[in-house]
């Protein structure tokens, strides 16, 4: 259960500090983090640290994609989570 909840903080702080990289190269107006990877952050387990980061930096707010999806995969986050801590734990 241990590990379960690690790697669930570890993908989370990674999602979070994408949305921060993707913004910032975004003002910068550089090369940008591509929106599959953040899709795959958050559906690998990282969708609350996306949502954070989504809300933190103001970013991909005004996406249709990203305000539907990256709630609809915290759910199927906390569904599997939930599952796997059940099995497991």
């Amino acid at each position: 259960m241990v590990a379960i909840l690690l790697y669930w903080l570890a993908i989370n702080v990674v999602g979070f500090f994408l949305f921060g990289l993707d913004k910032l190269k975004a003002v910068r107006k550089e090369r940008r983090v591509p929106e599959k990877r953040l899709f795959l952050i958050a559906a690998l387990g990282g969708a609350a640290g996306a949502w954070i980061g989504m809300r933190s930096f103001r970013h991909k707010t005004k996406h249709a994609s990203f305000t539907f999806g990256v709630p609809a995969l915290l759910l199927l986050n906390i569904v599997c989570i939930s599952l796997l801590i059940k099995a497991f734990g």
